[in-house]
């Protein structure tokens, strides 16, 4: 079954190049990205990994912490990490789950077309996990799912936009539009009464009757 934005994150035990870790523990009161790389030691994955570790340092800034995952064993994350080096200059510091057996990949949907119900039965390419990324709150509960194909590789910096947003949206009663960044303009909801939105914000533009835009509230 698939998993949906606001259903509880699946927990789990897993091996990492950190040692065994309980998944929600780790996640401790804090938010979480959880992704998947199809393969170890192959061009598109090298590239992500290595722009993750050059931005641990942005998603550390907001309370989330980074661990990846690909069906690959413990042993061959650690053997990777020098060539993510080698190619982007960036140390992967964060934790790596080796998943051989795909049980995580099963729970978190992260498989393509299955074409077996176990190993034995999958060509390699489908034992592969494609690129998906989970943000998980510190409530334990999905509040972001992305899924890209193997060609494509991620851009790290919206998933932070994302998360900026989602923060943001969570401690107001505003929502982010399209192309939000930063600093930008935000949607008061609908839930809010003009009053209200006088009495919060002090002021806003109506650009249509159900679109109501103000300055981002202060964190």
């Amino acid at each position: 079954m698939s998993l949906r934005i606001n259903q509880t994150a699946p927990d789990f035990t897993a091996a990492t190049t950190h040692g065994a870790l309980q998944f929600h523990d780790w996640i401790g009161d804090g938010w979480a990205v959880l992704f998947s790389h199809p393969k170890n030691f192959t061009p598109v994955c090298t590239t992500e990994l290595g722009t993750m570790a050059g931005l641990e340092g942005e998603f550390k800034k907001r309370g989330v912490k980074v661990i990846g995952i690909s069906v690959d064993p413990v042993e061959n994350h650690d053997k990777w990490k020098q060539d993510i080096k080698i190619a982007t200059s960036f140390n992967v510091e964060y934790p790596l789950i080796g998943d051989k057996d795909l049980k995580i990949a099963k729970l978190y949907d992260m498989l393509p077309e299955d074409a077996g119900s176990s190993s034995e039965g999958r060509t390699p390419a489908d034992n592969a996990t494609v690129r998906s990324v989970y943000v998980i709150g510190p409530d334990k509960k999905i509040k972001l799912i992305l899924t890209y194909p193997m060609t494509t590789g991620r851009n790290f910096n919206e998933i932070l936009r994302a998360i900026d947003s989602i923060q943001l949206t969570a401690k107001h009663q505003v929502a982010t539009p399209a192309n939000w960044e930063q600093g930008d303009d935000v949607i008061i909801t609908a839930a809010i009464s003009n009053e209200d939105a006088i009495r919060r914000f002090g002021s806003f533009d109506t650009v249509l009757p159900y679109l109501r835009k103000t300055k981002q509230p202060a964190a």
